[in-house]
């Protein structure tokens, strides 16, 4: 009977409540998901728990968001804030550019100086360039030379005289500054004998005087012109070749004796002195301008303009912005289809020129003193890097402004603060807004100071 009911009273009984045997066997809903997902939550007084459930899953979910997990879905991420970049305050030269408009060319037209006299008998054409040693015009059937050098050519040269006007003219048209008559004579005999004829004519003055002792005071005898004028022809001389002198502020012996090669190879007489006529000085090699007179007209300082040898950039300079116009400055030029090129301001005109279409009696006084302009000259440091373009209209960069240690960011940086004005975002820990004050902007890059901006601060970009 027992062991009946031990092993088999369960199979033949239907199954029922067992309040005990639930007890055991139901899951607790507290630890159970499963049973507590099916649970149907009774109204009221449970509700305050699930809310507290809803509280913490939502902060898990925006933790989650924070930290970059992914949500997951076809949501779009949230909109971008400032941006990321940021970037140093920096000490900095800032330098300003301006551009102006210019015209390569020769530069302005210039009267070439001829001091010669007669009637004009050959004329170079406009346009051809004439480089030291050639000749410039013909007059009377003698070549006018050029020469380069800034002093003009104001007094006859030639060895035994003082180099006066007065002097010069009493040695004669065609004569050398030697002796007359006898001493001429000995003279050529000593050349035939020692080779230093010319030397011996010039230092003697006398026909009675020993020989030897002429050769002996050659030096001090021989001397005739003095000056600065007379070391820029000897330089010049040499340049051509003649040389066998010394290049100094003497005209001497041997430096007649040179001029007399070139004259030789000139076809003209061969005296050894140079009139005031014979050569014209200019800076450089030229290109002719204008012919004003015509063969068999008289010769005359205007006879022949011309311009420099070298092309030249000329800009039309305002008077108002006209500061940066110092000789020596230097800018770039930018020719078109080329490479810029740098120059140097060579000249600057003193005279100012009226706008066009000012008013003739002076009734905009004020706005004509404005727009009056001056010509500005500019040189080319490297003739070769505009090619073969003769003329054409160019821009010319200049520095406008310059200041140098000045704390500066990218333009890029600035944000417009609510209360007006300008400000910096700082980033890292500092955050927040600086006020500013700007200053030259210039290349990207803009002058800023104010209270808290300090050089290798690290500031915000904004996109």
């Amino acid at each position: 009977m027992s062991a009946t009911d031990t092993g088999g009273g369960t199979h033949g009984q239907q199954p029922g409540p067992d309040p005990a045997g639930a007890a055991e066997l139901e899951p607790d809903p507290r630890t159970d998901p499963v049973s507590r997902r099916r649970r149907a939550v009774p109204r009221g007084r449970r509700r305050g728990p699930l809310l507290i459930g809803v509280a913490v899953a939502v902060a898990a979910v925006a933790v989650g968001g924070a930290i970059g997990l992914d949500p997951g879905g076809d949501e779009e991420p949230p909109p971008a804030g400032r941006g990321g970049s940021t970037v140093e305050v920096t000490r900095r030269t800032l330098v300003q550019q301006t551009t102006a408009d210019g015209k390569l060319g020769h530069g302005p037209e210039i009267p070439l100086p001829v001091k010669a006299e007669g009637t004009v008998t050959w004329l170079p054409e406009q346009g051809d360039r004439i480089t030291r040693g050639a000749t410039v015009l013909r007059v009377d059937d003698r070549p006018v030379t050029l020469l380069y050098g800034a002093l003009p050519m104001y007094r006859d040269l030639g060895p035994g005289d003082t180099g006066t006007p007065d002097a010069a003219g009493s040695g004669g048209t065609g004569g050398t500054a030697a002796s007359s008559g006898t001493s001429s004579a000995e003279s050529a005999d000593d050349a035939k004998g020692t080779g230093n004829g010319t030397e011996g004519s010039a230092g003697t003055t006398d026909g009675d005087r020993d020989t030897s002792a002429g050769d002996a005071s050659a030096g001090a005898a021989a001397t005739g012109s003095t000056g600065a004028d007379v070391r820029q022809f000897e330089t010049n001389l040499a340049a051509l070749g003649y040389t066998d002198f010394t290049v100094d502020d003497r005209y001497t012996a041997k430096t007649a004796a040179a001029v007399k090669r070139w004259q030789k190879h000139l076809g003209v007489p061969e005296t050894g002195r140079i009139a005031v006529g014979d050569v014209v000085y200019t800076s450089g090699r030229i290109t002719v301008g204008r012919v004003a007179v015509r063969v068999g007209a008289q010769a005359s300082p205007e006879a022949l303009g011309y311009t420099g040898g070298e092309r030249r950039v000329t800009v039309e300079a305002s008077a108002q912005d006209g500061a940066w116009a110092v000789r020596g400055t230097r800018v770039t030029v930018e020719v078109p289809g080329g490479e810029p090129v740098e120059g140097r301001v060579r000249s600057v005109s003193r005279e100012m020129k009226s706008a066009e279409g000012a008013d003739p009696e002076g009734g905009g006084k004020a706005e004509g003193a404005q727009d009056a302009t001056f010509t500005v000259t500019i040189r080319l440091l490297d003739q070769s890097a505009i090619g073969r373009t003769e003329s054409a209209p160019v821009t010319v960069r200049y520095v406008s402004e310059r200041k140098a240690g000045v704390l500066a960011v990218p333009v890029a940086a600035l944000v417009a603060l609510a209360e007006g004005g300008h400000g910096l975002e700082r980033a890292g820990a500092e955050g927040g807004f600086v006020a500013v004050r700007t200053g030259l902007f210039a290349e990207g890059m803009v002058e800023v100071s104010g209270r808290g901006v300090r050089a290798g601060m690290r500031v915000r970009v904004p996109e």
